[in-house]
């Protein structure tokens, strides 16, 4: 008989795993350490806990989240096929009663046959058979340090620090501007958007974020292991008023084209390489609560009519550098019996932790029976998550959670037709996305 598929972790990504690779008639053990071992975080010993919130985001239809739902219904996803028995009223969210939903997904999972529980907490990667490793952002320290082990320490982190992004075509490029410090860049051109501060608006900027809210995070934050050069922007200028001004919104090597002059202070935005129309502030990582952030940020010359694809955070979150470690399979690139998922395999949510879940599991039971590993198309939702976590740059590599800037654009033509109607776009990418899903199922549908 076959060797099981050990699935490490019992949260959102590793439940759904081993119920898709039982579906296709494989073995699975699933570990999870709770209760014997308890997390800063969770309250129950419950499979598939939601920890932070109840809500499955938006169901509001053409959007980035429906989107996603979508094609993991047309999946066969067991969680949100229970998500949707669970369901409390939300408006346009998916949420859930929390213990209801978790109490489903575990009766569901250990009444399958072909799935084994075992409470405990795995220390060591196993060293025989296929295994997917779905611990979550509280992986435990032993095991943690078996992955550094494998994959490299300097290619797992402890947590996130991450900068907000805005969409790109919400820059008020009047006031913004393109340049390099000293007119410097890899390929000679102006690699950066620049905001620039004159005194009078860069002291209102300061006292707003000196007077902003901070998130509580749900995962405790270790604030011993922030590392000076990634401090958040509020503790930054609680250290001095100009002390933004000396670190990520120094204004050397610049000169405002409308003054002919260097601002006083900048913000400078990065495109994102695999994001497709978006643009990441640099430097400005923060625990602000996420409408806090909206309207200190949109003092931001240039960002007053700024559209947030995600917010900035820091908190405590085990995950891999996926680019440079994984195969758009979620297979590790060292060793291909093990896969990745969830957000220690570097998403974030919950809906594509369930996602990655899927995702890995059905490649995983691929393996296993001898069959071709197909990635979903680059056009849908779960493909595009799959390939920004193995296909980002791994520098500066930061988790993500689906948005539309992570899809391939449309053509140039629908582009330009659909240019002035945003809603239009989004569904013509909705419609491209599933279309090209049905095509796969439809090409495979014997594998």
């Amino acid at each position: 008989m076959a060797e099981p598929i050990h699935i490490l972790g019992g949260g959102l990504a590793g439940a759904e795993a081993a119920w898709q690779a039982a579906s296709l008639g494989l073995r699975v053990i699933l570990h999870e350490m709770r209760p014997a071992v308890r997390t800063s975080a969770h309250q129950t010993a419950s499979l598939a806990e939601l920890v932070c919130s109840n809500s499955l985001k938006s169901e509001q239809e053409h959007s980035a989240p429906w989107l996603l739902k979508q094609e993991l219904r047309r999946l066969g996803s067991l969680l949100i096929e229970i998500a949707g028995r669970t369901r409390v009223p939300a408006g346009q969210a998916l949420t859930v009663d929390r213990e209801v939903f978790s109490a489903e997904v575990s009766r569901t999972l250990e009444a399958s046959p072909l799935i084994e529980i075992r409470r405990e907490e795995v220390r060591e990667i196993p060293g025989r058979g296929i295994v997917l490793i779905a611990t979550g952002p509280l992986t435990s320290d032993a095991l943690a340090a078996d992955i550094a082990r494998l994959t490299g320490a300097a290619r797992l982190f402890f947590y996130d620090a991450i900068s907000p992004i805005v969409e790109a075509e919400s820059v008020d490029l009047s006031v913004a501007f393109r340049a390099s410090r000293y007119g410097k860049s890899i390929d000679g051109g102006d690699d950066y958007l620049n905001c620039p501060f004159e005194r009078e608006q860069y002291d209102r900027f300061a006292e707003a974020l000196l007077a902003a809210e901070s998130h509580q995070p749900c995962i405790p934050e270790d604030r011993a292991r922030y590392f000076e050069a990634c401090l958040p922007i509020e503790v930054l200028v609680r250290r001095g008023r100009d002390t933004l001004r000396f670190g990520p919104m120094k204004p050397v090597g610049l000169t405002d084209p409308r003054t002919g002059r260097r601002p006083w202070a900048v913000v400078q935005l990065r495109q994102e390489d695999l994001r497709a129309s978006s643009f990441n502030l640099v430097g400005f990582q923060n625990s602000l609560r996420f409408g806090e952030q909206e309207r200190v940020l949109r003092l931001i010359p240039g960002l007053e009519k700024a559209e947030f694809v995600r917010f900035g955070q820091i908190h405590r979150n085990t995950y891999i550098n996926g680019p440079a470690l994984l195969r758009p399979s979620l297979q590790l690139k060292g060793d291909p019996r093990i896969f990745f998922a969830g957000q220690i395999a570097g998403v974030d949510g919950y809906v594509e932790s369930i996602a990655t879940g899927l995702a890995a599991a059905r490649h995983a039971a691929a393996l296993e029976r001898g069959e071709e590993i197909r990635p979903l198309p680059r056009e849908t939702a779960l493909g595009s998550l799959c390939h920004y976590v193995s296909g980002a740059s791994p520098v500066d590599y930061q988790p993500a959670n689906i948005t539309f800037d992570l899809l391939p654009q449309l053509d140039e033509e629908t582009r330009a037709r659909l240019r002035h109607d945003k809603r239009a776009r989004h569904a013509e990418v909705c419609r491209r996305a599933q279309a090209a899903l049905e095509e796969f199922l439809s090409r495979h549908a014997g594998a």
